[in-house]
């Protein structure tokens, strides 16, 4: 008789280091051969990070298109401006969720009152790519204060449900697409099963180690899944982790700087709009705009 096939180990995506208005970021997606896990198609880990008196994040007006950003915060906080004339302070807990769709324009920045004793900020900021039939939609911003995500306990593992559904629970985020995003903190030698019921699934290590499927991932590396293969996550020290995943998309997407479309030609005419200063301006933001890169 034949024994059945072991199931395969996760693929493993380690980040490249980046720098963000001064920020040194760990960019784990898009990787070569892992664009994307189910929708999300970016993901940067910023910090941890501690600025003197008088600095801070400084990442002035730029444009996307055909995407939405999520950003989620450890520690630290950030102030958000769109050219929707949206003004949000976002605090460990909280998301912020800004679909871009035909073109907004926003800015990050450390809060003017926190310069002057020193700031410090850590958290993830992923991109999820839009349905190719919602690309053109109008742009919105909603934020979401951190006691209205879900929060879970399985056997010791805290788990808030940022976004989609995973573990039973849903979050209110409303989203386009079939998608879930949790954080996951586990300690040592708890064990965790990543969610079966999404076609594409990965985990990133924010900070600890895990083992899964024979792989050991510690702080800065993803595991994506096989597909259909069940993963048993074990904290081999206590762990934060992202899960995220979804459904594939509905196609190929191209990437330009900070544009996704499922057209090139699109790409295009967003260059050529951020070029010639048509997209619009962020009202309470006289900062200049971050340039066309090149």
């Amino acid at each position: 008789m034949t024994e059945p096939a072991a199931p395969a180990s996760p693929a493993i995506i380690d980040a490249r280091p980046r720098d963000l208005g001064g920020l040194s970021v760990r960019r784990v997606l898009p990787a070569i051969g892992h664009r994307t896990v189910g929708p999300f198609i970016f993901l940067d880990h910023m910090g941890p990070a501690v600025f003197a008196p008088g600095d801070g994040l400084d990442v002035g007006p730029h444009p996307h298109i055909g995407l939405a950003t999520v950003t989620y915060l450890f520690a630290g906080e950030l102030v958000h401006r769109d050219s929707l004339g949206s003004e949000q302070p976002i605090r460990p807990g909280d998301v912020n969720w800004m679909t871009a769709g035909r073109g907004i324009v926003h800015s990050e920045r450390t809060a003017a009152e926190r310069r002057r004793t020193g700031a410090d900020v850590h958290g993830l900021q992923l991109w999820v790519a839009l349905p190719a039939a919602e690309e053109e939609r109008a742009p919105s911003f909603h934020h979401h204060p951190g006691p209205t995500l879900p929060e879970l306990d399985r056997a010791g593992v805290r788990l808030r449900v940022l976004a989609g559904a995973a573990y039973g629970a849903t979050s209110p985020i409303a989203t386009l697409s079939p998608l879930f995003y949790v954080d996951a903190a586990l300690p040592a030698g708890a064990t965790l099963d990543l969610p079966d019921d999404h076609a594409e699934r990965a985990l990133y290590v924010v900070d600890g180690a895990v083992t899964a499927g024979g792989v050991t991932a510690t702080a800065g590396r993803m595991l994506v899944a096989a597909p259909g293969a069940p993963v048993t996550v074990r904290a081999e020290a206590a762990t934060r982790l992202a899960l995220l995943g979804g459904a594939a998309l509905d196609g190929p997407r191209h990437m330009l700087w900070n544009f996704v479309a499922s057209s090139r030609d699109r790409l295009d005419q967003a260059r050529r709009d951020w070029q010639d200063h048509r997209f619009p301006t962020i009202p309470g933001d006289a900062g200049p705009p971050v340039p066309w890169p090149g």
